[in-house]
């Protein structure tokens, strides 16, 4: 691939996610690990917002270290926390959880 040339951005992030959670095709980045213990976010409120929140198109953001599209996910969590969740893919893991933010604790 050339320096230019991008790969396709997934078109059906949402349902690709819910297969890789239902596959347990995921694996949190020690990045991801370290945001949620600093921002007291829990796996499961990360699953939760994977599973029922939206694709954040205008958040998506291209990671030219990796060559691979980092998705944006956004939600509420059970107990209406505004979370947002970075996400990328590859081939042997599947899903790659990047990081999660707490909206409310922003700015």
């Amino acid at each position: 691939m050339g320096v230019s040339e991008r790969p396709p951005k997934i078109s059906n992030l949402m349902d690709v996610i819910r297969e890789c959670l239902d596959r347990h095709r995921y694996l949190d980045t020690r990045h991801a690990t370290d945001r949620q213990l600093e921002r007291s976010i829990t796996r499961p409120e990360v699953i939760y917002v994977l599973r029922g929140g939206h694709h954040e198109k205008s958040k998506d953001r291209f990671d030219e270290q990796y060559a691979a599209w980092n998705y944006s996910v956004r939600g509420r969590t059970v107990d209406r926390k505004e979370i947002r969740i970075i996400v990328s893919f590859d081939e042997s893991t599947g899903m790659l959880i990047i990081t999660a933010i707490d909206l409310r604790k922003r700015g």
